[in-house]
């Protein structure tokens, strides 16, 4: 199968790594979705889920395929949009709470944390809305250190 095919699928297994993909029309082959081509925010897709991808390579000599999966390839980085941001308020949903902090979505894939000193006075629980300040952004960490803006 020549890199830059597109092709279609079932999910027969998982693992921590990636997927194992049966291809359609190709019977002999295991198309392989590895996690490191994953965007950090999705989920891998479950066994028996159809997916689509493009082959970027592959090993004659066991007939298995590397595939990026089209939903992670189309998966628009929403981070660096957030770079210059330092200052800003902004609404985000709590997500978890743990001793170092309360992380905060802000965006489709976008996570900052809170750190406890930088909380509200009151109790911050999981699914809460709360104003936050981008305090800021580490693109190469992929980090952002957000304050709470009000009830302090």
């Amino acid at each position: 199968m020549p890199i830059g095919t597109h092709v279609t699928g079932e999910v027969i297994g998982q693992q921590p790594f990636g997927v194992f993909l049966a291809i359609d029309g190709s019977p002999d082959a295991v198309g392989l979705a590895k996690v490191t081509a994953m965007p950090s925010c999705l989920d891998l897709p479950t066994v028996g889920r159809r997916v689509s991808g493009e082959v970027i390579w592959h090993a004659e000599h066991n007939h298995q395929v590397g595939i990026t999966l089209t939903e992670w390839a189309q998966h628009e980085d929403l981070l660096p949009r957030f770079a210059n941001r330092a200052g800003q308020v902004v609404t985000g949903r709590v997500t978890k709470l743990a001793p170092i902090g309360a992380f905060v979505r802000i965006a489709d894939c976008v996570e900052g944390l809170v750190r406890p000193e930088d909380l509200p006075g009151e109790t911050v629980v999981e699914g809460q809305e709360l104003p936050v300040t981008i305090l800021g952004v580490d693109l190469e960490r992929r980090r952002i250190l957000l304050s709470a803006t009000c009830g302090r």
